[in-house]
C-alpha cells in the first residue's frame, strides 16, 4: 500500500490506455456468453479495483487514447507509423471500457489531438500548482518527465513507486532531464527516431557529463568514434525527436471539466447499468454484488477495500474471475551468509509450519543441476536466499554446514514445502543425497486445476493472480551468447530475485487453492499433487536403452534412406534435394505436370508440398509416395536412432524423460527430452525403436495397457445400453458395431468390416466427420455417411451424449471429466465456423480423453503404492497415455503380473458403469512386451 499523508488533497490518475494493453495480454481466454472477448475488460477492472482500494485520494480520472490521429502526427507523419494494428480481439474492448469504467465512479477523459500522456501531465501540473498530490498509475517511462516532490508515478504490476529518486536510481538521470534522456534513445514503438547504438547507459552518460541534450549537440564535435559519428549524424533530427517526446502540460480541458478539480470528484456507482452490462459480460460474482447494491444500497463503492478478495473468485456458470490476492504490509528479504543469521534460519524452521521453497542451480536439467542457491519464505512478503556457490560472494557459508543443518528439515514430512514445479527441485536435492520431503503445495499444479487453459509459469501466475510483474532470469543472466551462469549473478541481486520465487509461490498456491471447488480441491490433493511425485520416482528410475541395438537401427535406416532417394532421382528424372519445398515444387508440378487443381497453397501463394496434399498426391502418383517414406525414416533417424544414445545419462546409463503435468488442458501428461510418448507405432521401423528400451539382467519389460478406454468411457457418459452391454459381457466391441452398422450377426462380420467399425467407434470419439471417415477408409462420402447414420440409429444415446455435450459447452464454456476437472473451450462461441466447429469436437471428446487422463493418474498413483507399500525392487519406468510400462525383477514377475491388472481395473470400480479392463505382456524389451 502507498504511504500517502492525507495532508493535503490528493488526485489519482490512470494511464486507461496502458492499463488496457497490459490487461489484455497478461490475461486470455475470457469472453462473454456471446463470445465477445472480456479479458481485457475484466483485467483493467480489476486492477483498478486494487489501485482504487489501496491508494488513498480525493480526486480520479482514468484518461485514455482518443481515436484518430494527434498534434505529434502533424510534427512527424511516421509517429508510431510501425505500430501493429489493434488485435480483432481488443478492438471491442477498447470501445467499452471507457464506459463501463464511468459507470463505477471515474471520471473518464478522451480528448482528440492529444494523448493520453498530455491530459495526464495537464492534470498533473495543475494538481501541483494547487498543492495538492498527485499519483499517477502507468507502466510508461515517458512519465517519468513529470515526477517532482508532489507527483509520483506507481506501476501496479511491477509492484513499482517512482519518485525524484526512484527515478535516478532507475534510469540514472533526474526527472528534468527524462526527455532530453528519451530523445537521445529514440523509441521503436512509437518510432521516434534517436541516435543509433545510443542506449540507456549512453544517454545517462552523457546526461551526467554535459547536463542536457542542448549541450550534448553544441558539443558533438567532441565525441570520438562511432557514437560519435551517429551522434553527429543525429544532430538534424533531435530537436524534433525532443518535442516528440514531450509530454503537453497545457492542453485546454475546459469544456470537459468546466468546474475544474471539482469535476474529477469520485462518483457513486450506477449499479443498474452496471448490472445490465455485468450480465451480458458474463461477470457472474461482479453481477451478484451490484444487484445486493441495488438492494440494500449500503455500499457506496464497488470497489470497496473490505469487498478485495470477499467474494467467491470462481464462476461456477462460466470461466474463473480474477480476485487478487491480498498484498504484504511490508517486503523482507534477506540473504543468509553467516553463523547467526543461519542460527536464526533454523530458529524460524524449528517452529514453522510450512515454508516456500525454491533452488537455484547450474542448469535446467533436472538430473545434472547442482545447487546455486536455496529460498524459503515464511510468510507473504517475508522470505531469506541461502547462497551455496556463488562465484564471487564475498561471503557465503560451506555446502557442508548449510547442508548438516538444513537437511533434516528438508527431509522433515511435518515442515511442510509449497512451491512452483517441485518435482524438479526434488530432483535437485536429490543430487545433493536430500531426500526432500514434506511436499504439501504447487502453485503450478493449483493453477493447472483451476485454469488448464491458461498459462502456469510463475510470471504469468503473478501477473495474474498478485497483479505484479517477476524479476525475469534474462534481466540478471542475459541472454544467448552472452547469458551469464546464475552462480555469476551478484548475491544481492539473487537474494531480491530468488526471494521472490519463493514468496509469490507460496502466496499465489494459498490464494488459488482457496477458490477451488471441494472436486477441484480433492482433485489437487488426491491427484495431481501425488502424481507429481510418482512422475518424479519415475523420472528418477530411467529407462535402460540398448545403444548397439540403435546403432544397428541407424545404420539400416541410412542406407534405406539413401535407397528412397535414388528411387526419387529416378522418378524424377534428376538428382534434388528431397527436403527443398521449392526443388519439390518444380519436380512435382512444373517437370513431371501433377495437376493442382484443388491443393493447398501456401501463404505466398505457392503450391503447397505439406504432409497432407503429398498424401492426397501419393493415391495416384508414386514419388510423393517416395518423398513421405523418406521424410519418415529420415524423421525417425535423426529424433530416435541417431538422438537416444546421446541422451544416455552418463552416471545412470539410463534415459531420464520428463514429464511435463501441467500443458495438456485434458490432463493428459507430456513427455520431454526425449519425447517417449510420440514413438510412432504404425509402422514396423518406428515399432522396432521400442526394441531399444531394454530390462537389465534377470529382469524383464511388463507393459499393462488399458484395453479400449475411451470408448468404455463413452458407453459410460453416454448412457447408451447397447454398448453398456457389450463391455459388461466382454464383447469384442469392434464386431458388435460392426454387426449393428451392417445388420449381420457378430460371428458373420468380416475382417475388413470389423476394420471399418474400429474406425467408426474410435473415429467418432474425435468428432470425425463424413469426409473424415471416408478419407480414412478409403470410400465415398455418401457411403461413408450412410455408415455414421446407421450408427447413430443403433447407438441412440451416443448421439444424445454428443448433442447434450455440445450445447452444455455452449451454454457453459466448458466441459468436465468425471472427476470434475473443468475443460475451458474459448472458442465455442467463435464467429468463425471452423474455429466454432473446433470447439464443438472437442467438447465431445475432451471428457473422454481428460476422464481416462483422470483415471491412468489413479492408476499410477495405486501402482506406486503397491510397489513402495511392499518393498518391491520393481519399478514404473514409463507412461505413455494409456499404457504403464514397468522394469520388473524375474522374482517378481508373478506378482506383478497377476497384480496390476486388478489395481488398473479397480480405479474405474464406483466411476464407471461399464468395467475397465488392463491388458499385459511381457518381454526382454519393450516392443516385446506388447
Amino acid at each position: 500500500m502507498l504511504n500517502i499523508k492525507m495532508t493535503t488533497k490528493t488526485l489519482l490518475l490512470v494511464d486507461g490506455s496502458s492499463y488496457l494493453y497490459r490487461a489484455f495480454y497478461a490475461m486470455t481466454h475470457l469472453s462473454a456468453p456471446d463470445g465477445t472477448p472480456t479479458n481485457a475488460v475484466y483485467g483493467v477492472l480489476n486492477m483498478l479495483r486494487r489501485l482504487r482500494a489501496e491508494t488513498p485520494h480525493d480526486y480520479c480520472a482514468c484518461v485514455f487514447d482518443a481515436k484518430g490521429k494527434n498534434f505529434r502526427h502533424a510534427l512527424f507523419p511516421d509517429y508510431k507509423a510501425t505500430r501493429p494494428p489493434m488485435p480483432d480481439d481488443l478492438r471491442p474492448q477498447a470501445d467499452m471500457l471507457p464506459d463501463l469504467v464511468e459507470l463505477m465512479g471515474w471520471k473518464v477523459l478522451k480528448i482528440s489531438d492529444v494523448e493520453a500522456d498530455d491530459v495526464i501531465g495537464t492534470l498533473a501540473k495543475q494538481a501541483e500548482s494547487a498543492d495538492m498530490n498527485v499519483i499517477i498509475s502507468t507502466g510508461d517511462k515517458d512519465m517519468a518527465q513529470l515526477v517532482s516532490e508532489r507527483i509520483t508515478l506507481v506501476n501496479t504490476m511491477k509492484n513499482e513507486t517512482l519518485d525524484e529518486a526512484g527515478v535516478f536510481n532507475k534510469f540514472g538521470v533526474h526527472p528534468n532531464q527524462i526527455r532530453d534522456f528519451l530523445a537521445l534513445m529514440g523509441d521503436k514503438v512509437d518510432n521516434v527516431p534517436g541516435v543509433e547504438k545510443c542506449g540507456e547507459k549512453t544517454a545517462a552518460k552523457w546526461l551526467a557529463e554535459f547536463g542536457s541534450l542542448q549541450n550534448i549537440m553544441n558539443k558533438a564535435d567532441e565525441f570520438k568514434g562511432k557514437i560519435g559519428e551517429n551522434l553527429r549524424a543525429a544532430l538534424p533530427q533531435l530537436p524534433l525527436s525532443y518535442e516528440l517526446v514531450t509530454i503537453k502540460t497545457d492542453v485546454d480541458l475546459f469544456s470537459e471539466l468546466p468546474n475544474g478539480m471539482d469535476d474529477l470528484r469520485r462518483n457513486a456507482p450506477k449499479w443498474a447499468q452496471l448490472a445490465v452490462h455485468f450480465r451480458e459480460l458474463g461477470f457472474k460474482t461482479w453481477l451478484k454484488e451490484a444487484e445486493n447494491q441495488l438492494s440494500s444500497q449500503v455500499s457506496d463503492d464497488l470497489f470497496a477495500a473490505d469487498d478485495v478478495g470477499t467474494q467467491a473468485a470462481f464462476d461456477a456458470q462460466r470461466q474463473p474471475e480474477i480476485i487478487l490476492a491480498p498484498k504484504p504490509e511490508k517486503l523482507s528479504y534477506q540473504a543468509v551468509i553467516n553463523q547467526t543469521q543461519l542460527d536464526e534460519l533454523l530458529r524460524k524452521l524449528s517452529t514453522a509450519e510450512q515454508i516456500g521453497l525454491d533452488t537455484e542451480t547450474t542448469s535446467l536439467d533436472p538430473m545434472n543441476a547442482r545447487l546455486v542457491g536455496i529460498s524459503m519464505a515464511f510468510a507473504a512478503g517475508e522470505a531469506v536466499y541461502i547462497p551455496i556457490n556463488h562465484t564471487f560472494a564475498e561471503q557465503q557459508l560451506s555446502w557442508e554446514t548449510l547442508l548438516g543443518s538444513l537437511k533434516p528439515y528438508l527431509e522433515s514430512k511435518t515442515l511442510l514445502k509449497i512451491g512452483q514445479n517441485l518435482k524438479y527441485d526434488q530432483h535437485v536435492f536429490a543430487n545433493h543425497g536430500i531426500q526432500l520431503q514434506g511436499i504439501a503445495g504447487d502453485a503450478m499444479l493449483a493453477s493447472y486445476v483451476l485454469e488448464s487453459h491458461l498459462g502456469h509459469g510463475l510470471d504469468e501466475l503473478a501477473q495474474r493472480w498478485l497483479g505484479l510483474e517477476t524479476i525475469t532470469y534474462e534481466s540478471l543472466c542475459g541472454k544467448g551468447a552472452k547469458q551469464i551462469s546464475f552462480a555469476d549473478v551478484s548475491v544481492e541481486q539473487a537474494t531480491e530475485y530468488a526471494c521472490q520465487d519463493a514468496d509469490f509461490a507460496l502466496r499465489i498456491e494459498a490464494h488459488l487453492k482457496a477458490q477451488m471447488s471441494d472436486e477441484q480441491r480433492k482433485m489437487y490433493e488426491e491427484m495431481e499433487l501425488p502424481v507429481a511425485q510418482v512422475l518424479f520416482h519415475m523420472e528418477r528410475n530411467g529407462v535402460l536403452i540398448d545403444r548397439a541395438e540403435l546403432a544397428q537401427q541407424s545404420a539400416e535406416l541410412g542406407a534405406e534412406l539413401l535407397k528412397l532417394e535414388q528411387q526419387a532421382y529416378d522418378l524424377a528424372g534428376q538428382p534434388f534435394n528431397l527436403n527443398s519445398p521449392k526443388q519439390l515444387q518444380e519436380i512435382l508440378f512444373t517437370k513431371l505436370g501433377i495437376p493442382t487443381k484443388g491443393l493447398k497453397k501456401t501463404s505466398t501463394g505457392s503450391i503447397s508440398t505439406n504432409e497432407a496434399v503429398l498424401e492426397q498426391l501419393a493415391m495416384d502418383y508414386p514419388l510423393p509416395k517416395i518423398i513421405l517414406q523418406n521424410r519418415s525414416l529420415a524423421k525417425l533417424k535423426s529424433t530416435y536412432t541417431d538422438k537416444l544414445p546421446e541422451m544416455i545419462n552418463p552416471n545412470t546409463h539410463r534415459i531420464h524423460t520428463n514429464y511435463a503435468q501441467a500443458v495438456a488442458i485434458t490432463g493428459r501428461l507430456a513427455s520431454n527430452n526425449p519425447n517417449l510418448q510420440n514413438i510412432p507405432i504404425r509402422t514396423s521401423e518406428g515399432r522396432r525403436v521400442r526394441r531399444a528400451f531394454i530390462a537389465p539382467e534377470n529382469s524383464v519389460i511388463v507393459s499393462a495397457d488399458y484395453s479400449q478406454i475411451e470408448l468404455r468411457i463413452m458407453a459410460h457418459l453416454s448412457g447408451d445400453a447397447t454398448l453398456i452391454e457389450a463391455f459388461k459381457n466382454g464383447e469384442d466391441v469392434h464386431r458388435r458395431t460392426a454387426a449393428e452398422v451392417f445388420g449381420m450377426q457378430p460371428e458373420n462380420i468380416t475382417p475388413e468390416q470389423r476394420r471399418y467399425a474400429k474406425t467408426i467407434n474410435f473415429g467418432l470419439i474425435y468428432g470425425m466427420s463424413s469426409y473424415g471417415l471416408a478419407k480414412s477408409l478409403g470410400i465415398d462420402n455418401a457411403s461413408a455417411d450412410m455408415f455414421i447414420k446407421r450408427y447413430f440409429a443403433r447407438y441412440t444415446g451416443v448421439a444424445d451424449y454428443m448433442q447434450r455435450t455440445k450445447e452444455q459447452a455452449a451454454d457453459l464454456g466448458y466441459v468436465e471429466t468425471l472427476f470434475g476437472r473443468r475443460l475451458y473451450l474459448p472458442d465455442i462461441h467463435a464467429k468463425n465456423a471452423q474455429a466454432r466447429a473446433g470447439a464443438e469436437r472437442a467438447a465431445i471428446n475432451a471428457p473422454m480423453q481428460g476422464t481416462a487422463s483422470d483415471l491412468i493418474k489413479r492408476a499410477m498413483i495405486a501402482v506406486d503404492d503397491f510397489l513402495l507399500s511392499g518393498s518391491l525392487k520393481t519399478r514404473l519406468t514409463m507412461q505413455v497415455h494409456d499404457e504403464l510400462v514397468l522394469e520388473v525383477p524375474k522374482s517378481e514377475q508373478e506378482r506383478i503380473v497377476q497384480n496390476i491388472p486388478a489395481l488398473m481395473a479397480s480405479v474405474g470400480k464406483g466411476v464407471l458403469d461399464v468395467p475397465l479392463v488392463a491388458e499385459v505382456g511381457i518381454g526382454k524389451n519393450w516392443d516385446d512386451a506388447h
